[in-house]
């Protein structure tokens, strides 16, 4: 994969991607009398070349403001502030030339529901042969039969006839797959994928995550997955990173934070698993109606 220009050399000791400090505002004052709410607080991370990270936290923590932050795809509503690097390039206040560079080829994102990250006027075939074109230059009938290729390896049966329909004639499942296929479609560096299997059935999002997992680990992407199912994060990411209020109250090895949990909103949270035969319901703590600490009790 051909790298942007506007990208500097990134030595083999640089972390892929660096957060530092970033906090998200949202100006509204229809939701907070002040007008000012911060959703996302002083977020610190780091992630290196073909690690995985899972990103957990009830709804409204701040996953996903964090990563349309890095996107560079945050509400026009919202701020950002402090530093995210990728490849040592600085992506807050970078041009929308630049981010547009990186967007789909060095740096993809997989969204909750396909439906309404597929153009429902355009073949899918095309959808996915878009970024093939855009950043590497390729002829019409190159970047279709790579398309082809890529929806067959994402598990499309029959995709040198079905790349020709259009979104609605694929199932929740299948048009997941092909929201995959666009964003593999470059081999970026950083593949971001938000709830993906959230809309999907069990069965299908075993699936969903067993594919994506197994494409990330053969293209040595690094992966970052926000999830609220914690059997899949257990299964498939290295380093896990707790989100609370806007903040990070715990970050690590996953096998390490699931075997011992140190702040008391991770404990709480894993203690809400469902185990068969133990269906008892366990009320929140009232500590946890506190903002957060780093260090834990």
């Amino acid at each position: 994969m051909s790298t942007p220009a506007c990208l500097p050399i990134r030595t083999p000791a640089q972390p892929l991607l660096a957060i530092e400090g970033l906090s998200v505002q949202l100006h509204d004052a229809q939701y907070n009398t002040s007008g000012i709410s911060t959703p996302v607080r002083d977020l610190n991370l780091t992630l290196h070349a073909g690690e995985t990270l899972g990103l957990i936290g009830e709804s409204g923590s701040g996953k996903t403001l964090a990563m349309l932050a890095v996107m560079g795809l945050l509400p026009h509503a919202a701020t950002a502030h402090g530093s995210v690097r990728f490849q040592g390039q600085q992506l807050l206040g970078a041009s929308e030339q630049q981010l547009c560079a990186l967007r789909g080829n060095s740096i993809s994102m997989v969204f909750q529901e396909p439906m309404t990250a597929l153009n429902p006027l355009q073949r899918v075939g095309d959808q996915v042969a878009e970024p093939l074109r855009l950043h590497q230059g390729l002829s019409k009938a190159s970047a279709r039969a790579q398309a082809i290729a890529l929806l067959e390896q994402v598990g499309i049966a029959d995709a040198t006839q079905r790349w020709r329909d259009y979104p609605h004639q694929f199932s929740g499942g299948q048009r997941q797959r092909i929201a995959i296929a666009s964003a593999l479609a470059c081999k970026p560096d950083l593949l971001i994928a938000d709830e993906p299997t959230t809309a999907l059935d069990c069965t299908v999002q075993a699936q969903i995550l067993d594919l994506l997992h197994r494409l990330a680990a053969s293209h040595n992407m690094a992966f970052i997955l926000i999830s609220h199912d914690l059997r899949l994060v257990a299964r498939h990411v290295q380093q896990l990173a707790v989100f609370y209020a806007g903040q990070v109250v715990e970050s690590g090895s996953t096998s390490a934070i699931f075997a011992q949990p140190a702040h008391p909103y991770t404990r709480t949270l894993l203690a809400a698993r469902p185990h068969l035969g133990n269906m008892a319901h366990k009320p929140q703590p009232s500590h946890l109606a506190n903002n957060p600490t780093q260090s834990a009790p």
